[in-house]
This record gives structure tokens, sequence and C-alpha cells, in this order.
């Protein structure tokens, strides 16, 4: 159950991140095209995006963690993530802001990578609900 915890806990500090991010950089498109509709549609493309995302990746995702969490036979307490993730995670970081940093300035820029953002946030957040729905039981040898 600690490692569930600790995997919904890194999964909703992303959410906060990356939905705080994205509307930093849509608000920063906003103020370079006040009379733009940039802040509202990186907020609609990012949330139909993020829908979309999470059906198709981010349920099945966490699933597939939480069910490897409960098979592990002699859990550790860094063990809620595989170490792949976190190397991917570190990588993602890494290149949001990257993306964040060459963005500033320029309009289609901004609204792109805070559709990005927002996005993944959006998928992580409604994603969340399988720490919370998935049982914590062995699966089954097939």
């Amino acid at each position: 159950m600690t490692l569930k915890i600790l995997a919904a806990i890194t999964w909703y500090i992303g959410v906060l991140i990356l939905l705080t991010k994205g509307a930093e950089l849509a608000q920063d498109a906003h103020d370079l095209e006040p009379e733009g509709m940039g802040k509202r549609l990186a907020w609609i493309i990012g949330i139909v995006v993020g829908v979309i995302k999470t059906r198709y990746i981010f349920i099945k995702s966490c699933q597939k963690n939480l069910a490897r969490i409960v098979d592990l036979k002699d859990p550790k307490i860094w063990e809620f993530y595989r170490r792949g993730f976190f190397v991917a995670l570190f990588l993602m970081i890494l290149l949001g802001a990257t993306l964040s940093r060459i963005a500033q300035g320029n309009y289609i820029s901004l609204i792109s990578v805070a559709a990005l953002d927002i996005s993944i946030g959006t998928a992580l957040l409604l994603s969340s609900k399988e720490f919370w729905l998935t049982k914590m039981t062995p699966s089954t040898p097939a």
C-alpha cells in the first residue's frame, strides 16, 4: 500500500507542476497577444488531447504499474516505479524545461508547449482514478 501511495503522490505532483506550467505558458502567450485566442486554444487543445491520452495511454500505464507493484515479492520503498520510469521522467523534465525556454517570446511556440503540458497534466489527473479503483491483490498466473 505504501508503494501505491508513493506512486500516486508522484503522479499528482506531475499534475500540479504540468498544469501550473501550462497555465503560465498560456498566460505568457496571452501577454504577447492579448487579443489572440492562444490562451483559450492552449487549454482547449490540451484538455481534448489529454482526454485522448488518458484513454489510450495513461490509464493502461497506471494499471500496469499498479499490477507490477502488487506482484513484487519483496518490495523496496524505491520500487513504486521502475528505474526506467525515473530515467524517462528525468529526460521528460529536461525536455519540457528546454521547450519552455525555447518558446519564450514566440506566441505559437508558447501555445504549443502550453497545450502539451496541459494535455499531459490532464491525462495524469484523469488517469489518477486508477490509484483508487484498482484493487491491490496479486495477479493470478496465466
